[in-house]
């Protein structure tokens, strides 16, 4: 089985891209903190996964043409998508959990055409490990974290005074997606593994999805497999999100990428940034070395380099003479939307079918 592996920096310059809502016992009653974990070295401001992944179901949503994507639905106390993975690109991608219930709420949203798409009957609970997996995205350094004051003022009366947190730091994540898995569905009675109900079965049969018997599964077409995988990854491209952007308007599209088709799940890029003495992210040129020597032949495509110019680039020159003097395999550096597209279109690319089986 082969995975994309990838190791992403988002510059945050000030920025509060994630947070916890007001917190307890501040001089104002209304102050709204950051994600930190606090350590013995300080506070590292952090990234949800669950809100990168929110991130980028959206921008996929919004930007990338014929994406499919799942309805939502509500009940009193639940929420829960269609769970269809045969139809909807997030549900295949990026998984799900339901169980089955009277959804009277949900079925009423049908009746009063309020719910998008009429909704899949569900008798049997299922559930889909997600292919694509996400780190914390963390500071590469400790921070000190500021608050910034300010007011309503725009009434007649006193002001309404009230409080937020900030930081300037790199974010870096890791992220891998199994390319087995994008667009196989199981049918086995395991826990993450029961895709597809009776129902869903049923639907798999009527489009003539390939049944892969042994592995209890069918599968969509190869064409149609990696239409949606490319679609994830122009996601990436044109990422968009991130709290209070009004105030703090931050770029969240990756500033430096680095990816790789591998034949496992493990990492190979998680220690190749660092912080400086400074606190500044450093790309570590002996790490990369090493990553790419030793694990030679656990990789099955180029490496694909995202950098923006203006971004490091003492560095960036650096990188460039290691490539051109020490890379055994083809590193492609470009902007991290070009290598995120190079990436995709060799993904089509009729030899490397051989990805996704």
């Amino acid at each position: 089985m082969a995975f994309v592996t990838g190791l992403l920096l988002i510059n945050a310059p000030a920025s509060a891209l994630n947070n916890l809502g007001n917190i307890v016992g501040e001089r104002d009653q209304n102050t709204s903190g950051v994600k930190v974990i606090r350590t013995r070295e300080g506070a590292y401001p952090y990234v949800s996964a669950q809100a990168f992944r929110y991130w980028l179901r959206t921008t996929a949503q919004n930007r990338v043409e014929g994406w499919r994507a799942a309805p939502v639905y509500r009940e009193e106390k639940i929420a829960y998508t269609d769970s269809n993975p045969i139809l909807w690109w997030d549900d295949d991608l990026l998984g799900y959990m339901r169980m089955p219930s009277a959804k009277k709420a949900a079925k009423e949203q049908q009746q009063t055409g309020m719910s998008p798409a009429k909704e899949t009957e569900s008798a049997e609970p299922v559930t889909r490990v997600s292919p694509f997996r996400v780190s914390t995205l963390v500071s590469i350094a400790p921070v000190n974290i500021t608050t910034n004051f300010g007011v309503m003022s725009r009434h007649e009366g006193n002001p309404v005074p009230y409080e937020h947190q900030l930081y300037r730091t790199t974010l870096q994540g890791m992220f891998s997606l199994d390319l087995h898995a994008c667009g196989t569905f199981s049918y086995r009675n395991k826990a993450g593994y029961r895709n597809l109900d009776a129902v869903r079965t049923t639907l798999a049969q009527q489009q003539n999805l390939e049944h892969l018997e042994q592995e209890k599964a069918y599968r969509l077409p190869l064409g149609e497999r990696i239409r949606r995988v490319q679609g994830l990854f122009e996601a990436f491209a044109l990422l968009e999100g991130g709290a209070k952007q009004a105030i703090h308007y931050t770029d969240v599209m990756p500033a430096f990428c680095i990816l790789a088709v591998t034949r496992g799940g493990n990492h190979l890029f998680g220690h190749i940034v660092g912080a400086n003495n400074k606190g500044l992210p450093e790309i570590k040129l002996e790490a990369v070395r090493e990553a790419l020597t030793t694990m030679d032949d656990e990789m099955l495509s180029p490496i694909y380099v995202g950098w923006v110019q203006g971004y490091l680039d003492e560095q960036r020159e650096l990188f460039e003479q290691f490539v051109r003097e020490s890379a055994k395999r083809a590193v492609i550096l470009r902007h991290p939307r070009d290598a995120h597209r190079d990436f995709v279109a060799d993904l089509a690319r009729a030899e490397n079918a051989s990805w996704l089986a």
